[in-house]
């Protein structure tokens, strides 16, 4: 690929695609959450996958839709296009560059492998991450973006509740027609597989809603709350929809059985990706004043499931010389589900 000249990647041909190949060369046997670190840092040192997608107006407009949020910088996506220029809000992108794997790359769980710990520590969860946005070069509708990703670490943890894991940190550059826009750090938590005998006696607890109901957003203002607060709750059919729009198989998000049975699970659980953008979309709405923020910082806490009812509001503000940290988290019943820093410069 060309270097940049005056900060401009130059163009490449659209839907560019980096083939992988699936490797015949056999796993390690691993026993130990530290093996399956080091293999993962062994196989991807040094290794940086890129990508080109054309940023389609489908994707966004149907993620709006999704959302229930189908006004997008005031066109009505039901009913009109979105225009050439657009720019994408904060974390809409993760609707592009979804996984590419043909079906039988994928797991066992449906999840794309690329960088998933190798058995016995398959099962995934979204951990958390950390975006950095150009404010002044966003992903805009309608131009080519490039992204550049690689393995940041791979750690083994442990814990007394949940055992060994493996702590994967994954980094996407974003570069659209005038340079970088964005930098999305992702990082994910593989456990071991649940087998038989650990699942035999554990009763699982009852999902807290009404399954049978559809996705609702409410906002609910008072004097008693210092900021507004969000209730919101997603039916089995919203977070298929998110599925199908992030191409993402995880059987967590739409398989109850798979769930149950396999994962530990008491229900299909709300995508960790869905959360960060419930949170953006909640910061814009109350705290954003026209504009988007700087970074976010956040951290998966706890599970939601299909159905049940939770709420979004604003912990604290801090100030710094140059900035502003408005701290916001998603919770159910006083147990955090996800929290997050979102920052602004002033």
């Amino acid at each position: 690929m060309r270097g940049l000249q005056n900060g401009v990647r130059p163009a490449k041909q659209l839907f560019s695609r980096t083939i992988r190949h699936v490797s015949t060369t056999p796993v390690p046997h691993i026993k130990t959450a530290a093996e399956a670190a080091s293999h993962l840092i062994e196989h991807f040192a040094h290794k940086v996958t890129k990508r080109s997608q054309y940023i389609d107006p489908n994707q966004v407009q149907k993620l709006a839709i999704m959302l229930g949020r189908p006004v997008l910088n005031g066109h009505d996506t039901r009913r009109v296009n979105v225009p050439t220029g657009t720019p994408i809000p904060p974390a809409y992108h993760l609707v592009y560059f979804t996984p590419d794997d043909l079906e039988a790359e994928l797991g066992a769980d449906g999840s794309d492998r690329t960088f998933n710990a190798p058995a016995p520590f398959t099962r995934r969860m979204w951990a958390g991450g950390h975006m950095k946005f150009e404010k002044e070069n966003p992903l805009r509708v309608g131009e080519e973006v490039e992204e550049h990703t690689k393995l940041i670490s791979a750690v083994a943890k442990t814990s007394r509740s949940a055992g060994e894991m493996v702590l994967v940190e994954v980094e996407k550059k974003m570069y659209g027609s005038q340079g970088l826009a964005l930098v999305d750090t992702r990082s994910w938590v593989f456990r071991p597989v649940l087998h038989s005998t650990a699942r035999e006696g554990v009763a699982l607890r009852s999902v807290d809603g009404n399954i049978l109901a559809a996705s609702s957003i409410s906002d609910v203002v008072n004097d008693s709350n210092a900021f507004p607060i969000r209730k919101l709750s997603w039916s089995p059919v919203g977070l298929f929809r998110f599925s199908a729009l992030t191409f993402n198989g995880h059987k967590i998000h739409y398989n109850e059985d798979w769930t149950r049975n396999a994962e530990g699970h008491p229900g299909i659980v709300v995508h960790g990706p869905l959360n960060v953008i419930n949170l953006l979309d909640y910061w814009r709405d109350f705290h954003g004043e026209g504009t988007g923020p700087d970074e976010v910082i956040y951290r998966a806490m706890s599970p939601v499931y299909g159905g049940e009812e939770y709420q979004i509001r604003t912990l604290d503000i801090l100030e710094t010389t140059n900035s502003k940290v408005f701290e916001v988290a998603a919770e159910k019943n006083g147990v955090i589900i996800m929290k997050a820093s979102i920052i602004k410069k002033t």
